[in-house]
């Protein structure tokens, strides 16, 4: 088999420390991943780094290939790794093939030979931040128990000051959930960042009590309920169409927009198919999905098959094409399907009121986000299809949000409520 066997492009998480980290976050999915190689050091070696590169972009047939690195802790490894591993993307990048960076870590040990080397290679980095000091607080704390938020907070700010490429990435929980609109401020105003990448926290508790595998039909009492991820993402959509069009970016607004003009989706959650997005263990072993390292979804070692099989494996593609496959019938006949997909299989545990399996955790929260987000998101598309631009979807809103408050003050308690729920005004908004 040849490397034409393999999809034109794909994406790997690289773990180069497994499941090793220096905090103890209390939802954290993956530190329990240490069970599945007892006596390992976790720490990639670098024949593996330099078998996972060159097989990763030999593998790749479009312009650009994208390294990522994930954990874990990846900067556990230390920075002569990184440096290792740019050198040798350079080494074995053809001509004409741009290769780019990207890391995500807690930011605990980044420092200023850190954020030079990133901004001098243009890594993009994603910085673990759940909100302000009380709501990140809560569960993102170190092995001592203690709070992690002064030195997040740090990390942001020394990238700043060195012109790193960063975002942030938000886990929801149970605890920031009903906060939406403190989270998102203290992102946009507090910490100063323009992209937000939002995080619903699902913890399935298996058979043991443990959460180490996707399975079981409970979650833990730190996963977000999903009444509260809709309501989250209604509140912070809310804010943001009406003041920061174009100036936030937010990883499931622009899905949605993706979706509603058919340009397809950057997020492999709201993809018809999964199987695009593996993740490769410290030791090699390469896995369907980073949500699914777990035995049954091993593919195999890059030490012992070249990627561009492991990728090409029928294995790989019915894993894929099952998140289409498998979709319940309400979901298959339900109006949003279109921008939800069903969302990843790993929450899709519960069973539809017609007694199917496969319904997604969160669907109760979805539907009720993108059905609220969907005129907008019309009105939107609309404006990008004829060449204008999608921020001054701001002044239609607010021009709307006019004529609704003048309704409202000129509306009897009697009356219709000018909302068109259907309502008697002193049911509805006149409360």
């Amino acid at each position: 088999m040849s490397e034409r066997g393999a999809p034109p492009a794909f994406h790997v998480l690289a773990k180069p420390t497994g499941a090793a980290c220096n905090l103890a976050c209390a939802y954290c999915y993956f530190l329990e991943k240490e069970r599945l190689y007892p006596g390992s050091d976790f720490r990639m070696s670098e024949e593996i780094l330099e078998a996972f590169i060159g097989q990763y972009i030999r593998a790749q047939r479009v312009p650009e290939a994208v390294i990522s690195w994930q954990g874990g802790e990846p900067t556990l490894m230390g920075l002569d790794f990184f440096r290792r591993s740019v050198e040798i993307a350079q080494e074995k990048a053809p001509r004409g093939m741009r290769v780019s960076h990207t890391l995500q870590t807690n930011g605990m040990l980044l420092d200023d030979a850190w954020c030079e080397f990133l901004c001098e290679h243009g890594f993009l980095v994603g910085l673990s931040v759940d909100g302000p000091r009380e709501l990140h607080d809560v569960y993102r704390r170190d092995k001592g128990g203690g709070g992690t938020f002064e030195r997040a907070e740090r990390a942001a700010r020394l990238m700043q000051r060195h012109g790193v490429d960063f975002n942030v990435l938000c886990a929801v929980s149970a605890a920031n959930a009903v906060h939406p609109l403190e989270v998102y401020r203290f992102f946009r105003d507090g910490l100063g960042v323009e992209w937000i990448q939002f995080i619903p926290i699902v913890e399935r508790v298996n058979r043991d009590g443990s959460t180490l595998l996707q399975q079981g039909d409970t979650v833990t009492g730190r996963s977000v309920d999903p009444a509260q991820w809709g309501d989250f993402l209604i509140a912070v959509f809310d804010e943001w169409v009406r003041r920061d069009v174009g100036k936030m970016f937010v990883n499931y607004f622009e899905a949605a927009a993706a979706s509603w003009t058919g340009a397809g989706t950057a997020m492999c959650i709201t993809d018809e198919t999964c199987g695009r997005a593996l993740a490769l263990e410290h030791n090699g072993d390469l896995y369907a999905c980073d949500h699914f390292v777990e035995p049954d979804y091993l593919l195999g070692n890059i030490m012992e098959t070249p990627m561009f099989e492991l990728v090409s494996s029928d294995v790989l593609r019915r894993f894929g094409e099952d998140k289409r496959d498998s979709l319940p019938l309400c979901c298959r006949e339900c109006e949003v399907l279109f921008a939800c997909r069903g969302e990843c299989p790993k929450n899709r545990f519960l069973r539809t009121p017609g007694g199917e399996e496969g319904l997604n955790y969160l669907c109760r929260g979805y539907k009720a986000f993108f059905t609220h987000a969907g005129p907008v998101m019309r009105v939107m598309a609309d404006l990008l299809r004829k060449g204008r631009y999608a921020d001054e979807i701001m002044d239609i809103v607010k021009a709307r949000d006019d004529a609704l408050r003048d309704a409202f003050a000129g509306a009897g308690r009697n009356d219709p409520c000018p909302c068109g729920s259907g309502r008697k005004y002193k049911h509805c908004h006149g409360k």
